[in-house]
């Protein structure tokens, strides 16, 4: 029996399983955490009959991550598994013809690192499509399957190519280990997290030719290049780029046009200068007859940090874009033509929520396709118009819909069974006002045996970017602790997208104080509301969530524990050591230019940590160039010194993100244990 065959039936027996009687709804616990199945990148079939997308699974015993192409028939009768190593599939996109299924990974094959590899919808394993040397990251097909785009970077010289790894994969005997070449350094921004040193010329386009099976490169280095696109015709190719003198000084990209030939002349045409805009790095979008794209414009260099997306609309033969939907100031993204290209589709972020909408391709009024709280995470348009979309709720995480006349359909199931287990706690949205007239949104997750009248532990929880919000979808954190018994409170204070391009910001150059200022305005809210215990209340965050950790607790003597994770509360010591130099120069100023005073408010925290008595948990990534750990170190070494209760905690080998499954079951283990010994 083919594998096909065994995941259809296990597909068609799913249903069934579902009707038997489930035990009694419990709480989540920290063994819940890597049992739900991450679900993204949905994308529909050229004959539109099937949707493919990506599974993310955690096999806690091996302390690794797996992802997997799988695909769902648009009546969502049939569920396949399409592969099943232990090396993660991404990217999954169909060949025109519909007959292949491509994706990256980099599963043992005749070259190292990411590849394409295919799968033949007539049956038998995966094949390695791509031979190539260098660090590849994206790829699209012809639109007559001939050719692929691909997006590549020069490798490292210091990971040893495969002709200079000994056989069996070890050292040789006698031999001792080859040296690591200096890293040599020679540009403005020069480090990155996960990269690591940037070293290496920026990524190129090449052409994949798929019956020779060799890629010609299309774009020189000095042009950085990526997130391109195919004409409807397959004669060009869109893509964002940056060059120039200094190119990497300004967070600059810009919309490039060039024939899909090698030694054709890209050709720029929008020309934003980074003082005064940007054009972001969304991929440009070609209308059906091959005259327009559609992209997403953003604010430029001085507020990258804050950047709202626009969308815009320009003409390929060049001339001024034009910017569509101006009175929405609401950030949007993933903007496509529709196939008869009389209006462009695109999501909207907004107010914890979001959300696809339409506007007709020459301009007018926007068009909310989906009401109520939710997001829509991920959206794909088949050519005849269809859409296949991520949704995700507070109490439901990301499955596959259809969306048929402005309404959902669910297409996968893949956590039903275990969402079906739990008893969540509810999900409310407030408002309350800061103390300057503010008006603060956000939300409240309680336990989910809540009693009115009593009052609850309380954290506040604080979510990162500062660009991002805290949504309308299924949050396995507040749940958790909501589950642990707390009332959980979300903030989506100044900074924060969905609220319009001058709430976020609202804060520039000015770190550290309207965030508070409505980050306290929650707690009193929750305070005066009587839900909140007062002598119990936490607070914590990851990244800028952590930077506003130390920010309040330096601050406020309310709180009796915080976490304080990837964090840090002394800028001015992390001028030249993380990765946002561009943010310090263009936003703030360098120190020998605008003077101290700028630098001494922003360090507010470590400045002052002689006023913190909350004990405080720090945590980070060993490797982490983002956020580096010496922010956390610092802070835990001033809090030490003081005699306040602290820790720190360091994940070896992790960057800004935490990705192994144990390192982050430890994080979650840690909170609890932390807030559990102060406020319980």
């Amino acid at each position: 029996m083919t594998r096909a065959k065994i995941c259809w039936i296990a597909a068609v027996l799913l249903p069934a399983a579902l009707l038997l009687a489930q035990p009694a709804r419990r709480a989540l616990k920290i063994d819940d955490m890597h049992r739900f199945l991450d679900v993204r990148d949905v994308q529909i079939s050229p004959d539109g009959k099937w949707v493919a997308y990506t599974v993310n699974t955690v096999d806690a015993v091996a302390d690794k991550s797996d992802t997997d192409v799988w695909i769902t028939s648009w009546d969502g009768g049939q569920h396949l598994r399409m592969t099943t190593s232990t090396e993660s599939e991404t990217a999954p996109r169909w060949s025109p013809d519909g007959r292949w299924l491509a994706f990256l990974s980099s599963r043992p094959g005749k070259a190292k690192g990411n590849q394409v590899w295919q799968l033949d919808r007539n049956g038998g394993e995966a094949q390695q499509f791509t031979d190539v040397k260098g660090r590849l990251t994206s790829y699209e097909w012809s639109p007559d399957g001939k050719r692929l785009l691909l997006v590549m970077a020069d490798r490292d010289p210091n990971d040893a190519a495969d002709d200079e790894r000994p056989a069996g994969g070890g050292a040789a005997a006698g031999a001792s280990a080859k040296a690591p070449k200096p890293i040599v350094i020679d540009r403005y921004k020069f480090k990155q997290d996960i990269q690591g040193y940037l070293t290496q010329p920026a990524a190129r386009l090449y052409l994949f030719d798929v019956e020779t099976k060799k890629a010609e490169v299309l774009t020189e280095a000095s042009l950085e290049a990526a997130s391109p696109s195919w004409s409807p015709d397959g004669k060009w190719i869109a893509f964002m780029g940056r060059s120039g003198k200094d190119a990497e000084r300004y967070n600059t990209s810009n919309v490039f046009v060039m024939e899909a030939r090698a030694g054709a002349a890209p050709r720029e045409i929008t020309h934003y200068d980074g003082l005064h805009g940007s054009a972001s790095r969304g991929r440009p979008e070609w209308s059906p007859d091959g005259t327009r794209l559609a992209y997403l414009q953003s604010s430029g260099a001085k507020l990258g940090a804050y950047n709202m997306n626009r969308l815009a609309v320009v003409a390929v033969s060049g001339g001024e874009p034009r910017i569509l939907a101006g009175g929405l100031d609401r950030g949007v993204s993933a903007p496509r033509f529709t196939p008869d290209g009389a209006a462009i589709l695109f999501l909207v972020g907004d107010d914890a929520s979001e959300y696809p909408a339409r506007i007709p391709a020459n301009g007018g009024d926007v068009q909310r396709l989906i009401r109520g709280p939710i997001v829509i995470s991920s959206m794909d348009q088949g050519k005849d118009g269809r859409l296949a979309v991520l949704a995700s709720s507070d109490s439901k995480p990301p499955e596959v819909h259809a969306l048929e006349s402005n309404e959902l359909r669910v297409l996968t199931h893949h956590n039903d069974a275990l969402m079906a287990e739990f008893n969540l706690g509810a999900t409310e949205e407030f408002r309350c006002q800061a103390k300057d007239g503010n008006e603060v949104h956000g939300l409240l997750v309680k336990p989910p045996d809540y009693v009115a009248g009593k009052k609850y532990p309380t954290l506040l929880r604080i979510h990162g970017g500062p660009n991002g919000q805290d949504a309308h979808s299924f949050n396995f954190e507040r749940q958790f602790f909501a589950a642990n018994g707390y009332v959980v409170v979300a903030v989506n204070y100044r900074g924060s997208s969905g609220r319009g391009e001058k709430y976020q910001t609202a804060i520039s150059a000015d770190w550290g104080n309207k965030e508070v200022l409505d980050l306290e305005a929650a707690v009193d809210h929750v305070l005066s509301i009587g839900l909140a215990d007062p002598d119990r209340l936490g607070v914590g965050g990851w990244s800028y969530g952590g930077i506003l950790t130390d920010a309040i607790i330096a601050r406020d003597r309310r709180f009796k524990a915080a976490t304080s994770g990837a964090g840090t509360a002394f800028p001015l010591g992390l001028y030249g050591v993380d990765q946002y130099i561009m943010q310090y120069d263009e936003e703030i100023g360098p120190p020998w230019k605008v003077g101290l005073d700028p630098w001494i408010r922003i360090s507010y925290p470590f400045l002052h940590a002689d006023q913190i008595k909350t004990p405080t948990l720090f945590l980070g990534g060993e490797k982490d160039f983002n956020v580096p750990l010496v922010g956390g170190e610092q802070m835990y070494q001033a809090l030490r010194s003081l005699g306040i209760p602290t820790q720190l905690v360091v994940y070896p080998g992790q960057f800004h993100g935490i990705t192994r499954p144990s390192y982050q079951k430890d994080r979650m283990e840690r909170y609890v244990a932390w807030y559990g010994k102060y406020l319980k």
